[in-house]
């Protein structure tokens, strides 16, 4: 079974967490992100159920100002590929990652990463997989910008109201006896980032939640029927952690197992944008730049095989500490 997904369907998301989950993935985005969107559509055709806007440039609302994050979300792989092995690599190792750029209708050049997924991974993904890489993204507010029908949107809304209840679960081995909204999702962005290949300082996850959060704050209370371990101080933004001490004595085993995980899952997937990203090389030359601060320096030969030749640059900054 994929990444460790458990055999169970989970139950249903609580409905006050799939209300808040909606109305906050309704909210309004840019112009720019709506035509980004009509031009996946174009791209994909009509396997694209759903476009999900997230990452920092929504944070920030400021889509021209760097690399735009997209999931198109598409009914199978095959309905979205004409390419064999474009199927098998994003069912191996989903997503796929492709680049694209356009210009706006003010001349200004749009760049966005957009990752391609499956409605079933999706799903999966964020309520059974084992591995954070989805229910620790998704669990996080995100938009909506494109859904082609109320019941693509509703599956959509589902898988990422649970990955809320998944992240929450996740995480509440880690927490204190008594914690807030703010700390549950400081932790949890902490734990799910450091099961990746991620830069980001320990006060990253400070600084994300502290951004939204009134918004981390309703989802936490939205999410609470469906958390049987957990209690809220009636009245207050405190909760109580009603876990077994069993199950707290070594709340980390299973977060060192996705670090380990998401250690090989990350190298693979970077690997595998130099097949799916034009300039693909230099691409993922960018991208170890963002993750460790170090521009690595690229042959010939590596741009022109970045699957063959590129290991020995990973292997490289992992002997110098720079993947951690």
């Amino acid at each position: 079974m994929r990444y460790g997904q458990m055999r169970h369907r989970r139950p249903e998301p609580p409905a006050a967490l799939l209300e808040e989950v909606a109305a906050q993935s309704a909210r309004g985005v840019a112009p720019a992100l709506h035509r980004l969107s009509s031009q996946m559509l174009a791209r994909f055709g009509a396997a694209v159920a759903g476009v999900i806007f997230y990452g920092s440039c929504r944070r920030s609302g400021q889509p021209k100002g760097g690399l735009v994050d997209l999931y198109v979300i598409v009914d199978r792989y095959a309905a979205a590929y004409d390419s064999y092995l474009l199927r098998w690599l994003n069912a191996l190792l989903p997503p796929n990652v492709f680049y694209h750029e356009s210009a706006d209708a003010d001349g200004t050049m749009l760049r966005a990463k957009c990752a391609v997924l499956s409605l079933q991974d999706l799903e999966l993904g964020t309520a059974q997989w084992f591995h954070s890489y989805l229910w620790g993204r998704f669990a996080q507010p995100v938009r909506l910008i494109y859904a082609r029908d109320a019941a693509a949107r509703g599956r959509i809304e589902r898988a990422l109201a649970l990955a809320v209840v998944t992240m929450i679960e996740r995480t509440l081995p880690c927490l204190p006896e008594r914690f807030d909204s703010a700390q549950c999702w400081q932790r949890a962005l902490a734990l799910s980032y450091s099961a990746e290949l991620r830069p980001e300082s320990p006060r990253r996850a400070a600084e994300l939640v502290s951004h939204e959060l009134p918004d981390y704050r309703r989802r936490t209370a939205a999410a609470l029927p469906g958390i049987s371990g957990m209690l809220a101080v009636e009245g207050t933004d405190r909760y109580i952690n009603r876990l077994p001490m069993r199950k707290r004595l070594s709340p980390g085993w299973g977060w060192r197992v996705r670090r380990a995980q998401g250690r090989a899952l990350s190298l693979l997937r970077l690997m595998k944008s130099a097949l799916t990203f034009e300039n693909g090389a230099d691409y993922l030359a960018w991208k170890l730049e963002q993750h460790t601060g170090v521009a690595p320096a690229l042959t010939p030969r590596q741009r022109r095989y970045p699957v063959l030749f590129g290991w020995s640059v990973l292997w490289r900054l992992l002997r110098q500490g720079s993947l951690r």
